[in-house]
């Protein structure tokens, strides 16, 4: 798909989010070719910088065929003869999701995404890109896209440049303030339909992101301390490795999830047995994207959602850590609930009322 805001859109994760230098290598991986252009333009404005690109474009029919085969064996020699060796001479990683069908991977396994993610996934991106590299991972647009968007396709290029186009330099300034008073708190509370859970964020480190790791951007996160999360969640629609849940409910008791609902209580049996991290929660964060207002079936825009959370099921961060470990991080996104901070309320269903946070509330911008 072409279009010239490609350009504006490789110049802006270059030279802001990745902040690319002459000399370093930066990995652009490609899954679709749908967004060919916009990996050019990437490369493009690697080389201006004096950066060295490195291209790799998957082609997502083809990745199914293999992950629908795929064995641990299979994926440990992927590990060590492919993924490790160039993720490991990388200063930069850019991830283009382009793939035009965003169930493509439903038929694969039980078994085979686990081996997938233990093998593959967890050393080479949890464990290597994410903690060794400058990194950032976005979607590319595409008619199918915008269906899921329930959008016409031309509206939907529109809303996605403009998300991903936002004044991220603003925007870190207006979540300063959020960021102060988390840091400084020690229990959040969340209250809504289908949602009364709680839990402690006593001493833990917050990480505003601002256009720096994913486009588009705007949220701020950290986790919660591990045993502390007590109560009921529910959550918007979501999709998770290809398997579509309409919504998710889940008990917890002691950090653990100990009951659940969903629109597919197998698959979600399936992900939750991952391991023993799977049933834990790894990260808990804000959205703040005021262009972002409803979910697509997609995380990288739904966890950016405004007046959103997600509590995240899986690993956590070594950047704001809690000591959970597991081949499973999945971004669950709660939207609209009252969010109490040491028993005092700081936002009303999705709007920010504490007087500092005002400027966050998307009529403000």
């Amino acid at each position: 798909m072409y279009d010239a805001r490609n350009k504006e859109l490789a110049d802006k994760i270059i030279t802001y989010s990745t902040a690319s230098k002459p000399g370093e290598n930066v990995m652009i991986e490609l899954f679709g070719i749908n967004g060919v252009h916009l990996a050019q333009e990437m490369a493009r404005a690697a080389l201006e910088v004096g950066a060295v690109p490195f291209v790799v474009i998957r082609d997502t029919e083809t990745e199914r065929v293999i992950r629908e085969r795929g064995t641990r064996a299979l994926w440990d020699r992927y590990r060590d003869v492919q993924g490790l060796p160039l993720m490991k001479e990388m200063d930069v990683y850019i991830g283009l999701r382009a793939g035009e069908n965003i169930y493509e991977l439903a038929g694969v396994g039980k078994e085979q995404n686990k081996a997938y993610s233990e093998g593959y996934l967890l050393p080479v991106h949890m464990e290597e890109r994410v903690n060794n590299t400058r990194w950032c991972v976005m979607r590319y647009p595409s008619a199918a896209f915008a269906m899921n968007a329930k959008m016409p396709t031309a509206a939907f290029a529109d809303f996605y440049y403009k998300a991903c186009l936002l004044d991220y330099a603003e925007l870190n300034e207006r979540m300063k303030p959020l960021h102060e008073l988390l840091a400084a708190g020690k229990e959040l509370k969340m209250v809504g339909e289908g949602t009364d859970i709680s839990f402690s964020i006593e001493g833990q480190t917050w990480i505003p992101c601002a256009g720096d790791v994913n486009i588009p951007d705007g949220e701020i996160f950290s986790s919660p301390l591990l045993e502390s999360v007590n109560g009921v969640i529910t959550y918007a629609p979501t999709v998770y490795e290809g398997k579509p849940f309409e919504y998710i409910k889940l008990e917890v008791k002691d950090g653990v999830v100990v009951g659940f609902d969903s629109s597919n209580n197998n698959g979600l049996e399936e992900i939750l047995s991952t391991d023993d991290g799977a049933r834990r929660f790894g990260e808990f964060s804000f959205g703040t994207n005021p262009y972002i207002d409803q979910p697509m079936y997609d995380i990288l825009f739904d966890e950016k959602i405004w007046g959103s959370n997600h509590l995240t099921l899986g690993k956590c961060y070594d950047i704001a850590p809690n000591g959970n470990q597991s081949a499973v991080h999945w971004d669950l996104v709660c939207i609209g609930a009252d969010v109490y901070l040491d028993g005092t309320l700081i936002r009303k269903g999705r709007q920010f009322v504490h007087e500092r946070l005002l400027p966050l509330n998307p009529e403000n911008f």
